[in-house]
């Protein structure tokens, strides 16, 4: 389901950003269908990693499957794969990604990472034998995460304009977990409201939860008691 009010609209998948230069700088530029793909998959992909240094392996772009299907449709000359190693060297080559080479359990891999900040320092650190990824703590894809306005509609009850706006101004108030948490705390209360939910998030933030101190959360807004 797709909630709209104004230019918000609510997928009932967590939603990620594309960067402002995707559109403003980029897409000028991009005159191939599979370096677009590959690039906005990239962008996508590298939001969901956790950790200071975040990047992909080959691995990870052959495991997307709906990438590799679209991949595979634009050229029936070459395979799947062949398509995503020209759609990487031109992102490389344009400065979107940078690409790094690492040792893992005998065997060379590449690893690729934004062209910022934390991706040149990858990189560097990779180069001069300071880091590489562990093959015990290897980081996967996570597979989205539903926004809260789809868990709230399957089990608390349907979504107005106000609901919309409160659950908003509660993103940007709570943690997530603290959110979810409280949802399912009214479910298994049966208090479908969102007042009752309210009142757990409000509770948690003036007692702290589980040892969690909600003071040192910086930069969050006090929430909208109106609502």
């Amino acid at each position: 389901m797709v909630v709209s009010k104004g230019n918000l609209f609510v997928h009932d998948k967590e939603p990620v950003s594309l960067p402002a230069y995707l559109f403003s700088e980029l897409l000028p530029l991009i005159d191939d269908l599979a370096e677009l793909k590959v690039t906005i998959f990239s962008l996508a992909a590298l939001q969901q990693k956790d950790g200071d240094y975040r990047f992909l392996r080959v691995d990870e772009f052959i495991a997307a499957e709906q990438l590799m299907r679209g991949l595979a449709v634009l050229d029936e000359s070459m395979t799947a794969l062949e398509m995503l190693n020209g759609a990487l060297a031109k992102a490389i080559a344009r400065g979107t990604l940078l690409m790094a080479k690492v040792r893992l359990n005998g065997v060379s891999e590449r690893v690729y990472t934004l062209a910022d900040e934390n991706g040149r320092a990858l990189r560097q650190r990779i180069q001069a034998g300071e880091w590489r990824p562990s093959a015990d703590g290897e980081i996967e894809l996570l597979p989205a995460r539903p926004s809260i306005y789809a868990l709230y509609e399957e089990n608390i009850g349907v979504m107005t304009p106000m609901i919309v706006d409160s659950l908003r101004d509660a993103e940007a108030t709570y943690p997530r977990d603290w959110i979810e948490d409280a949802l399912r705390l009214a479910v298994e209360g049966n208090k479908r409201n969102w007042r009752y939910i309210r009142a757990i998030l409000e509770r948690w933030q003036q007692e702290g939860r589980r040892g969690e101190k909600f003071g040192r959360r910086l930069g969050r807004r006090k929430p909208n008691r109106s609502r």
